[in-house]
């Protein structure tokens, strides 16, 4: 990576943040294919989704995992591996189920009661991609999650991918199947013979999978739209740049169009973060870790450097870019957490790697991108549960329609003011 360098103040952070979204590439559309396939998938059940699996490299098999093959996977997985992914389980649902509201009840000023009921979904489906790389901990982030909130069956769309059954096996889903893509996403939201309709698919994946997700989104609940994975690292002094230099290049990893960010007000600790390809793939500083010259050369990013002229500026600058991961390192910088509101995910201090928050933290990885983190949430209990209003009005109805029938008049419902006032006396 050989970043470019931009400065910052507070008064162009916006601006700046701007020029920085704009070095990614937008992604290519398939709007019109993703339909296609939708429809298809929508009309022709089965036989459609499998036709579509056999042209994209799958369906030589039953859609359906057997329970017997997922024990099988989960018994031949890697020892720790299996250990790493039973910590990711234990902690992702303490913090999932942190989330999940308690109930509360309104006592209103004329007598009557309008209680908020939290209740779950009843199906989920969690999409896992497994494409070029498997993702066992797609599996943990919303399997793991979507029982924390309640719902009573989850399901989950993936390959065939050891590690994946496994994860699945470990994490207890209802159901398996075998398949993905836009075709995938089809499927779940309105059913096959063989795969049930759900009201809820979350997950991340290729942009014909998020395409999809964004059509069906007006049919079944989605947890957004999964974009180009990004990270911002403000950095102040006392930062440690070695672990910090390694969380960008682990973060480029995702791809070529992931976007790594520096930010600082100290042009020396900026400086500490760019070196040679040989310095990239060098061990860390403690020697635990290394990034492989085949990993940084797949996946070189897109990275930027921005001098701030203050700590302020340097805050200014990522509440405008709305990270999906913010890392803070340093004492001012680390300083500024409090104050920081458009992050999907935010990392404080040296020792807290964004990696940590892919695996095994507890927080979610499935987080907002492409700056939707500005008004959008990581995946929570809460992408999982709705909010029911139960209105009790008993001896209110009276006051409520004296109040209530004027202002529909005024809107021209007089049925809908009828329809309080008749119980304002009512029969006795």
């Amino acid at each position: 990576m050989a970043p470019e360098r931009l400065r910052c103040t507070v008064a162009d952070a916006a601006e700046v943040a701007a020029r920085v979204r704009a070095l990614v590439p937008p992604g290519a559309s398939v709007a019109d294919d993703v339909r296609e396939i939708v429809a298809a998938v929508r009309a022709g059940g089965d036989g459609a989704l499998i036709a579509f699996e056999k042209r994209f490299g799958g369906g030589e098999t039953p859609l359906r995992v057997e329970p017997e093959e997922l024990a099988g996977a989960l018994e031949s997985l890697d020892a720790d591996v299996r250990r790493g992914l039973e910590v990711a389980v234990a902690n992702v649902r303490r913090v999932a189920e942190a989330g999940v509201d308690a109930e509360a009840t309104a006592e209103l000023p004329e007598g009557h009661t309008v209680r908020l009921r939290e209740v779950p979904v009843a199906r989920a489906a969690v999409y896992v991609p497994s494409g070029r790389n498997p993702y066992p901990s797609s599996v943990v982030m919303g399997a793991v999650t979507a029982r924390a909130a309640g719902v009573g069956e989850v399901v989950v769309a993936a390959g065939e991918h050891p590690a994946i059954l496994a994860a699945c096996a470990l994490c207890g889903v209802d159901a398996v199947f075998r398949m993905g893509g836009a075709q995938a996403v089809a499927a779940l939201a309105y059913g096959t013979e063989t795969v049930p309709a759900v009201d809820v698919i979350v997950g991340p994946g290729s942009l014909w999978v998020q395409e999809a997700k964004r059509q069906v989104s007006g049919d079944v609940g989605i947890d957004g739209f999964a974009g180009p994975s990004d990270l911002t690292v403000v950095l102040s002094k006392g930062a440690d740049p070695g672990p910090l230099r390694l969380d960008l290049l682990a973060q480029a990893e995702h791809g070529a169009d992931s976007l790594v960010v520096a930010v600082s007000d100290d042009a020396e600790l900026l400086d500490s973060l760019v070196g040679t390809e040989q310095e990239m793939t060098a061990p860390s500083p403690d020697g635990a870790a290394e990034v492989t010259a085949a990993s940084a050369d797949a996946s070189p990013g897109v990275a930027v450097h921005v001098l701030a002229d203050s700590m302020d500026a340097a805050l200014a600058f990522a509440e405008a870019l709305a990270p999906e991961h913010l890392q803070l390192a340093g004492t001012a910088a680390e300083a500024l957490a409090p104050r920081v509101r458009s992050a999907g995910c935010l990392f404080v201090g040296s020792e807290s790697g964004t990696a940590f928050g892919d695996y095994v933290a507890g927080s979610n990885h499935t987080l907002p991108t492409g700056g939707a983190a500005r008004f959008a949430s990581g995946l929570s209990a809460r992408h999982f549960r709705r909010r029911m209003a139960e209105v009790r009005l008993g001896g209110a109805a009276g006051a409520l329609a004296r109040a209530g029938a004027p202002v529909a008049r005024a809107e021209g419902f007089p049925r809908h003011a009828a329809s309080m006032q008749i119980r304002e006396n009512p029969n006795p």
